[in-house]
């Protein structure tokens, strides 16, 4: 039974007009720890063995193509990669973490202790998104310390790189909510990630520029969103990059308004969740 606020006298309406109307912080920070401490628990897994994965990308395509491939004057192979192998480790990290916690959680049945709590769709949102965001952020400070020692990096614009990798890693705990919230079974995170956003970030210009590819693939790329997050990470190191950063962050922004829009329409919803 819902209680109407205009039924309570005085104080007590108006407390539950603003509790209505207003953000649970605690609840939000409850649900964010919780999902700290999922990733913290198993550290080796969630954040060691990706930063491994990184360093051996660099050591093999640094030593295969370091004399052979010049994307920009004056930046070596080995410096143009490591940017693009951070912001991969981000993005696909931060997609992991809310994908496979709501998917065990739906699984595992625990899904209804969540439901059952005073949260609102935005405040499960912004936690699930920012532990995400955390996670890929982390990952990616690690990779970028283990990488940095094997090539002499600068900074260009450091505003910017923070600035895409808080926006790719927002973009993509966002998608991973959405995959956990359709996914039914770990084969369906499992095809998304797989089809979609390890597709997306290997064609997204990690590894070389788009502009060495054909004009047919110039163009397709230039149609995934992955590529503006890496190329404009990528100019904050270097001061270049295959489209203008303030094109990039047009794009970038864009694709967050969406896919949040998508995801809280979702949580509000009920869809796949309130079974």
């Amino acid at each position: 039974m819902e209680l109407d606020p205009s039924d309570m006298p005085g104080e007590r309406a108006g407390a539950a007009s603003a509790a209505a109307a207003g953000f649970s912080w605690q609840g939000f920070y409850t649900l964010f720890r919780k999902e700290l401490l999922r990733f913290y628990k198993v550290g080796f897994q969630t954040i060691a063995a990706p930063v491994l994965t990184s360093l051996l990308y660099l050591l093999i395509f640094s030593h295969v193509l370091e004399e052979r491939v010049e994307v920009y004057r004056d930046v070596r192979y080995t410096a143009f990669l490591l940017p693009g192998l951070v912001m991969m480790s981000v993005l696909q990290n931060s997609f992991a973490n809310s994908s496979s916690s709501l998917i065990q959680s739906k699984i595992t049945g625990n899904v209804v202790f969540v439901l059952l709590t005073p949260l609102s769709h935005r405040e499960m949102y912004a936690a699930y998104v920012l532990a995400a965001m955390v996670r890929g952020l982390i990952v990616g400070a690690g990779v970028f310390l283990v990488t940095a020692w094997f090539a002499q990096l600068s900074f260009h614009s450091p505003a910017w790189i923070l600035l895409f990798a808080v926006l790719g890693s927002a973009i993509l705990g966002t998608m991973g909510l959405i995959a956990g919230i359709w996914a039914e079974k770990f084969d369906q995170i499992a095809a998304f990630q797989n089809f979609i956003v390890m597709p997306a970030t290997f064609l997204s210009g990690v590894f070389y520029s788009v502009k060495s590819l054909p004009p047919f693939w110039q163009t397709l790329s230039h149609l995934n969103p992955f590529f503006y997050m890496v190329d404009g990470f990528r100019y904050g190191f270097f001061g270049v990059s295959d489209i203008a950063p303030g094109i990039s962050f047009v794009v970038v922004a864009a694709t967050l308004a969406v896919a949040s829009a998508v995801a809280l329409r979702l949580l509000a919803s009920g869809y796949r969740l309130r079974l």
